[in-house]
């Protein structure tokens, strides 16, 4: 169905043993769209990621991709839709070994039959595309970081995914790189006619590329909305993220006993 999500996550919550990660998560995610999850270190965007792709079961609540619930799939029929998924790791996760070609190659051998002219013509059109079609001969060791995280934006699109995830794709580039990489993103989304979900806190970056943005903490969804929405928000939390400011509900200390207690001075005179 046309207006059906590509992703769609309702009361979904996940536990590491007795230690709760995520609750009550409901997001959907429109075919088409670039849309992010933010929120500080720790808050669970990884997770929600690692639940999309089915490395991770839900422990209560529904993750659905185009339809079909990701936890109850057989594993042959989870590797088909992650055939369909592009991912792209906060550190590239590039093979040190292979060349730049190799590494962009190494998904169409893996999961199709393509002759290898085919294979050949298919990874210098995905470099091209990212801008590096003269560094296939290069190793990862040889590249800059924003050379390599475009290296793995190639190898993540290799198979034309209906859906890209992207993990903190902005960590560790100075800018110019990391203005490179969001046009990129939001540019291949709409050459592709995929659909993206970007985890990140960078700000300023992903307001810029976007088409919505759910912001989490604590494990929950605590806002959402458009761009200007969220740049507009009055909310306490979100105010406090989105201009990074130091004061707000999110304090600097994790939530413990005081210090005056721990050393033993508390009802001392």
């Amino acid at each position: 169905m046309p207006n059906e999500p590509l992703v769609e996550l309702t009361d979904v919550a996940f536990s590491y043993g007795a230690r709760p990660i995520l609750s009550g998560i409901r997001m959907r995610i429109p075919r088409g769209k670039v849309v992010a999850i933010m929120g500080g270190s720790g808050c669970g965007k990884t997770t929600i990621l690692r639940l999309i792709g089915g490395q991770l079961k839900a422990t209560s609540g529904t993750v659905r991709v185009e339809g079909q619930d990701v936890s109850a799939l057989t594993y042959a029929d989870l590797y088909r839709l992650r055939r369909r998924m592009g991912m792209l790791f906060q550190f590239g996760a590039m093979f040190t070994d292979l060349s730049v070609f190799e590494n962009v190659a190494f998904p169409l051998r893996e999961h199709t039959k393509l002759p290898e002219s085919v294979i050949h013509d298919l990874v210098l059109l995905k470099l091209q595309a990212v801008g590096l079609r003269g560094a296939a001969h290069l190793r990862p060791a040889e590249l800059s970081g924003g050379m390599a995280r475009r290296v793995a934006l190639a190898r993540a699109i290799s198979l034309d995914p209906m859906l890209i995830m992207y993990d903190e794709p902005f960590t560790g580039l100075d800018p110019i790189s990391l203005g490179v990489i969001a046009n990129l993103i939001r540019r291949l989304n709409d050459a592709l006619g995929a659909t993206s979900i970007l985890v990140t806190h960078d700000v300023e970056a992903s307001l810029g590329i976007v088409d919505y943005v759910y912001i989490a903490a604590g494990g929950q969804i605590v806002a959402e909305g458009t761009p200007d929405a969220i740049r507009a928000s009055q909310d306490p939390f979100v105010h406090q993220f989105v201009n990074g400011e130091a004061d707000g509900p999110v304090g600097f200390h994790y939530p413990g006993s005081t210090l005056a207690a721990d050393l033993g001075l508390e009802g001392r005179s």
